[in-house]
This record gives C-alpha cells, sequence and structure tokens, in this order.
C-alpha cells in the first residue's frame, strides 16, 4: 500500500515532469533556440569525447608532429601553431576549459546574485539598504576591470579566472532577483504561509526560491556566453592559467608568435569562430528561454 509521503512524492514527480513537458513544448518551436541548443550540445559533445579523439599529448610541445605554423592542409585540416601543434587538437581539447570556466563562473555569478536578491528583498530594511549598496557599487564599476585586477593579484589558474568572473558579475542578477522577490512575497499564498507560522527559512525556500528560479535559469544562460567572452579576453591579456589550452589561450599565442602581422589567419581564425559560436549558441538558448517563462515576448 502506498503511504501519504511516497503518494506526495510521486505527485510532486509528475507535476515536474508535467512543467518540463509544458516547457520544452513551448521552447522547440522557437527556431533560433533549438538551433542554439543543437550547436551547443554537438560543441559539448565534442569538448567530453576530446580525450579520446585528440589525447592529451596534444598539449605537449616536445611531441608536435608538425613543423611550425604550417598553413591547412589534408594532414593538418586547421594547420599548425608555433610549436608545430594540430590546431584542430587544441581546438578541441580547449572547448573544455572555455566551457567548464563558462559554466562554473556563470553559476557562480548566478547563485551570488540570488541569494543577495533574495535576502534583501525578503528582510528588507538595514541588510537591504546595505546588499544593494553594495550591488550599486559593482554595477558601476567595469566588471573587466575588475576581474583584470583579481586575475593578476592572483595566481594565475583557471579557478582564479571562475572566482574572477563570479565575483564580479552577479550584481544585475541580485537587481532581478529581489524585485521578483518582492513581487513574490505579496502574493496571498505567501500572508497565509506566514499567518499559518511559516518562518523566514520556509517562505524563502518553499515559496520564493521555487517562483525566482525560472528568472535565475534565464540569467544563468544569458551569463554563460558573457563569462566565457570575459575568460577568452582574460586568457588573450595572459592572465588566463598558462599550463592549460583554451581558446583565449590559443589567440594569446597566436599574438604572440606574430600571426596578426605575418598573415597566419589559421592560428586566429578558428579560436575566434569557436568563441563568437558557443557565445550566439548561449545567447539564442536564454533569449528562448525567457521567451518560455516570460510569454509576453512573444514567439521568437
Amino acid at each position: 500500500m502506498t503511504t501519504a509521503p511516497d503518494a506526495v512524492g510521486s505527485l510532486v514527480w509528475a507535476r515536474r515532469r508535467d512543467s518540463f513537458a509544458r516547457f520544452w513544448r513551448a521552447y522547440r518551436v522557437r527556431r533560433a533556440g533549438l538551433c542554439g541548443l543543437l550547436a551547443l550540445a554537438a560543441i559539448a559533445l565534442v569538448a567530453l569525447t576530446a580525450p579520446l579523439t585528440v589525447g592529451g599529448d596534444i598539449q605537449s610541445v616536445t611531441r608536435a608532429p608538425g613543423g611550425a605554423l604550417e598553413p591547412p592542409s589534408a594532414r593538418f585540416p586547421l594547420g599548425t601553431d608555433q610549436f608545430g601543434r594540430p590546431l584542430l587538437g587544441l581546438l578541441v581539447w580547449g572547448a573544455r576549459v572555455s566551457l567548464a570556466v563558462g559554466l562554473l563562473a556563470a553559476a557562480l555569478s548566478v547563485a551570488i546574485g540570488a541569494l543577495a536578491g533574495i535576502l534583501a528583498g525578503h528582510y528588507g530594511g538595514v541588510l537591504a539598504t546595505v546588499l544593494m549598496r553594495i550591488t550599486d557599487w559593482f554595477l558601476v564599476m567595469p566588471a573587466l576591470v575588475l576581474a583584470i585586477v583579481l586575475a593578476t593579484v592572483m595566481a594565475h589558474s583557471v579557478w582564479t579566472v571562475v572566482l574572477a568572473i563570479g565575483v564580479t558579475s552577479w550584481p544585475t542578477t541580485a537587481r532581478l532577483v529581489r524585485a521578483q522577490t518582492i513581487a513574490v512575497e505579496s502574493r496571498p499564498y505567501v500572508e497565509r504561509a506566514r499567518a499559518l507560522g511559516g518562518g523566514h527559512r520556509h517562505v524563502m525556500s518553499r515559496h520564493v526560491l521555487p517562483n525566482v528560479l525560472p528568472l535565475v535559469l534565464a540569467q544563468t544562460t544569458l551569463g554563460i556566453s558573457n563569462a566565457i567572452l570575459t575568460e577568452a579576453t582574460l586568457a588573450f591579456l595572459g592572465l588566463g592559467d598558462p599550463t592549460v589550452v583554451s581558446w583565449g589561450g590559443m589567440l594569446q599565442d597566436a599574438r604572440e608568435a606574430g600571426a596578426v602581422s605575418s598573415g597566419h589567419w589559421w592560428y586566429l581564425a578558428p579560436p575566434g569562430i569557436a568563441i563568437a559560436l558557443v557565445a550566439l549558441s548561449f545567447t539564442l538558448c536564454g533569449r528562448a528561454v525567457e521567451a518560455v517563462l516570460d510569454p509576453r515576448l512573444g514567439v521568437r
């Protein structure tokens, strides 16, 4: 016999499956968002299978199979870098770092922004004033400049880049989540929950958080493209981890090798196109998610 907790759990999961099915039906009619999702799925598959397809030795400069700066050929479809390493393999391997940094940095940024926004919107008063003034300070300061400062004073590593991007790009999320929290807490069912004895934790976790999660999801999707672009910028400026291959690091290596002045376009074009493609794909997905969660935006 099914117990009451089991029945409640089954009902909750059934509602979640139904919500996801409705979301997917609304999402798949948006062709731009679907194209972005398919492109991201293909890039993610290539990145995940990189150890099998290109191997870890692709990063070694002592076992490079080609000559320096060879143009594209049948053996090396995208040419080689200044060390003789095939650029196609480096591009595939670099996708792992660029995507990982973008995802982790966006997740950190949205987590900080969501926490600050929910706390400010729920408690109000002095806490909200302090949090919003800190948010305003970060908003008026150029995020890229702050990220460069953090990446400069800290050790050059992937985690430093993630931290630098995450702690400088959360204010917009905080503002949006705070406004949504205030709107949610003004609804009758939240007032009823408080009247029945629901405390701060209950209201924030059971009523506020589920209602702001769609907004957080949309912000995360849109923030990943900005995080990837910022990571590429930091790596291009020489502030990334020099021991790993990323698309921004490839652009930095191309600049140091004089690819711009010497006309070695095959060294510059692939990582630049890859960065633009991934950023565009995440942006298309984010806009589609926004349109699904907010029907007022219409079908795109």
